[in-house]
């Protein structure tokens, strides 16, 4: 039977060992976890964050809880809310685009259009003291003032009549505001300029920045106007007298959402890519509308065309104003900033309509998932909840401040690779849930899979569900006291055993493998045994061939599908033989490399087997085999026969014949009287044959000069005498095709 993995909880949970006893140690637990009974575990955010969650949060420590009861009250014919308001009765007023309407929606869902201006956008919107909406427009927009009763702008009677209440002859209007005193602060592009109005509608510029629009304003609890801009990405503290402060200027382009807490710390979101340099002048260069296109990529930055998709930041400035980095996301982009009513800061963020918690120290959860692509504002519901708006597409939902009556959560679906056998769950977690599992055969959970079984955690926790390759589970929450909370899933799986595949095999003679270096180890180890060891690692890389015309190298590549450890046996077979005779066994490299001269000359086979049998019982084991191509061995030198050298005037002409009974000659060589190596050719001058015939003559000198050194040889007048030569010495050597040598002289007198 297949090895499942031991169990050491009730172990110590460190443990120094001897180096020897360590190793062996990890060993064994790596292979008891590689191999037969597997065990997949999902228990992180990255993990979980692959699944699909409803009604359920997923916390960066990686918890799942319930999230808030979370509900759509209202779905808009705009594509885009921008910014949302609600008052004391709850109900909720939208700043939409595409087309542009505010919308009064109240708690039950049920909607009135109160304003339809000619502008292209409502932008943005605030409640006055006076009980009247407050809606900005762009581009080229205007504040209005919104009230009941009376007549509407074209003059007919109406619920609700919008009179022009402020116009800032700017190019936009990104954010509305008031201050305690009821005035409203209106923030602007593309001249980067805040204006003041009165509560009779005469307002003048009261801070004028540098950068091309000033996005989002608040208030700090000492009655200063928080503002961030985009351009630099600057967050200013402006005082009741116009005085401004930079208190940060942030590494992203863009302030996208701002929120003050009671002890005046603010929170801050910037996306964006800043730019080295800024435009000399912010006028000539307008930001960019938001793209009306919800069907087109680029409606994934809704707010406008400069935000890009390469995440934000959100940082917090102290009320003594140092900053620092909170949170970051390379994929989510923070448009809306809020606290509930626990205090706790809320984003809403966008491409995937996600609202998160960010909790002070940088944990956080992702609380919830909207039916839209951003989530564009908060504003406070009754009993404690939040209202949030989205874009692509335009809804209202309300965000409750108690737990969901149940949430469940899919987690993705786990790939086998092998048809496999479902065993028994294990899950760490507290409260009431359950838990259900289903499989299938295709990667497509809606294609025929098994229907959900639910897995009885109080008795055996077996999983119900078909033999396939593919599994999926599911957890239900439901309320508890303490909280229920999942913490980690895991499903053991036996995969059915299939046979390992020897790919190909390549043997190369006159060469051989030498073994890689051992890493020296450390004289102790830690080892946690409370913990499972993962897999060692295995070393697939084939060392490369040294030259070496005395052995025969072979490598090959295997691969299991079950990814278990392989080992390997080397077999030989002469090609006039039946029977494979084992060469070598136990290999559990994939090469290999023997001493030639353990078989004779011939032609030969090697076959490699590989075996799955370390990882299971001899019962179970697989193999596979495959042949390699024909190979010779040649360990015997040539032959020189018939060597026959003489003296013809002032040459000597040399004659022989070479033969070889295995391989082909390769070259000759030949030297006169222990000169250098000539090349020789055969008489056909073509060297592809076991046998050769060589004939050539080669010119020499019939005297020698003595040496200037020998007094004994010296003339009257010291000069060097020329003296007869008596004999000479040929030699010749052959080569075979496998560099065996033979030599041979023959003495010319």
């Amino acid at each position: 039977m297949a090895k499942s993995a031991p169990n050491h909880s009730h172990r110590p949970p460190k443990l120094k060992l001897l180096l020897s006893a360590a190793f062996a140690l990890l060993l064994a637990v790596s292979l008891a976890f590689a191999e037969g009974t597997k065990v997949w575990t999902e228990t992180s955010y990255d993990d979980f964050e692959r699944g699909t969650a409803r009604g359920v949060a997923i916390r960066s420590t990686g918890h799942l809880e319930l999230a808030p009861a979370f509900k759509a009250v209202y779905t808009s014919p705009s594509t885009f809310i921008w910014r949302i308001a609600a008052d004391k009765d709850g109900a909720v007023y939208a700043a939409t685009g595409a087309p542009a309407r505010v919308y009064r929606i109240t708690p039950d869902g049920k909607s009135t259009t109160i304003f339809e201006p000619k502008e292209l956008q409502v932008q943005a919107i605030a409640l006055g003291k006076d009980s009247a909406v407050y809606a900005a427009t762009s581009p080229d927009g205007k504040v209005y003032k919104i009230t009941r009763g009376g007549k509407s702008v074209s003059g007919s009677a109406s619920e609700f009549t919008a009179d022009t209440f402020f116009e800032p002859k700017t190019k936009y209007i990104w954010d509305l505001a008031f201050d305690a005193e009821g005035r409203l602060y209106v923030a602007t592009g593309d001249n980067g300029e805040i204006y003041r109005v009165d509560k009779a509608g005469q307002g003048s510029v009261f801070f004028k920045s540098d950068e091309a629009h000033i996005r989002v304003l608040g208030f700090d609890p000492k009655g200063n106007l928080i503002a961030g801009s985009d351009g630099s990405g600057l967050v200013y503290r402006i005082s009741p007298a116009g005085e401004g402060f930079v208190l940060y200027s942030a590494p992203r382009k863009e302030i996208t959402a701002l929120a003050v807490d009671a002890a005046g710390t603010i929170y801050a979101a910037g996306t964006g890519e800043k730019r080295t340099t800024q435009p000399a002048t912010p006028a000539t260069t307008p930001m960019p509308l938001i793209n009306l296109q919800p069907s087109t990529p680029a409606a994934g930055a809704p707010l406008s065309g400069a935000v890009n998709l390469a995440g934000s930041d959100i940082y917090t400035i102290a009320p003594d104003g140092s900053p620092k980095k909170l949170w970051s996301s390379r994929e989510d982009i923070v448009y809306a900033l809020e606290f509930d009513s626990a205090g706790r800061l809320i984003a809403g963020t966008g491409n995937k309509g996600r609202v998160y918690v960010i909790e002070k120290n940088g944990d956080y959860v992702d609380l919830l998932k909207a039916s839209a692509s951003q989530v564009t504002a908060f504003s406070k519901a009754p009993d404690g909840g939040l209202y949030c708006s989205t874009s692509n597409l335009g809804k209202v939902f309300v965000i409750g401040r108690g737990p969901a009556s149940e949430g469940s959560f899919e987690s993705d679906v786990q790939d086998a690779r092998i048809f496999s056998r479902w065993g028994r769950a294990e899950v760490r977690g507290r409260g009431s849930f359950e838990l259900f599992a289903r499989s299938g055969n295709v990667d497509n959970p809606d294609r025929n899979w098994s229907s959900w079984s639910r897995v009885d955690l109080a008795k055996d926790a077996r999983l119900d569900v078909p033999a396939a390759r593919f599994i999926q589970w599911r957890v239900v929450l439901k309320p508890a006291d303490p909280s229920t909370q999942v913490d980690e899933v895991s499903i053991n799986y036996l995969p059915k055993n299939v046979a390992p595949v020897i790919d190909e095999i390549a043997v190369q003679t006159g060469a051989r493998f030498q073994p890689p270096p051992r890493i020296a180890a450390p004289d102790t180890v830690a080892v946690n045994l409370g913990q499972p060891v993962p897999a060692a690692p295995r070393i697939e890389a084939v060392p490369p061939a040294t030259k070496d015309r005395s052995y025969i190298a072979v490598r090959w590549s295997a691969h299991d599908d079950n990814d278990d450890t392989l080992v390997f046996s080397v077999y030989y077979r002469g090609e006039d033989e039946r029977e494979w005779k084992l060469l070598k066994s136990g290999i559990t490299d994939k090469f290999f490399s023997f001493d030639s001269g353990l078989l004779p000359d011939g032609s030969y086979k090697l076959k490699v087997v590989a075996s799955d049998a370390p990882s299971h019982t001899p019962e179970e084991a697989l193999t596979d085999e495959k042949e390699g191509t024909s190979f010779a061995v040649d360990n015997t030198a040539p032959r020189i026969e018939n060597l026959a050298a003489r003296l013809e005037g002032q040459q000597i002409h040399v004659t022989f014949h070479a033969a070889d009974d295995s391989s082909p000659i390769k070259r000759a060589e030949y030297s006169i009287d222990a000169g250098d190596w000539q090349y020789l050719e055969p008489v056909g001058q073509i060297s592809d044959a076991k046998a050769e015939n060589y004939d050539f003559t080669v010119l020499v000198n019939q005297t020698q000069t003595a040496d200037s050194s020998t007094e004994q040889k010296r003339g009257r007048r010291g000069r060097a005498i020329a003296t007869p030569v008596s004999e000479h010495v040929v030699v010749v050597r052959i080569y075979d095709r496998y560099d065996n040598v033979a030599t041979a002289k023959s003495v010319v007198r």
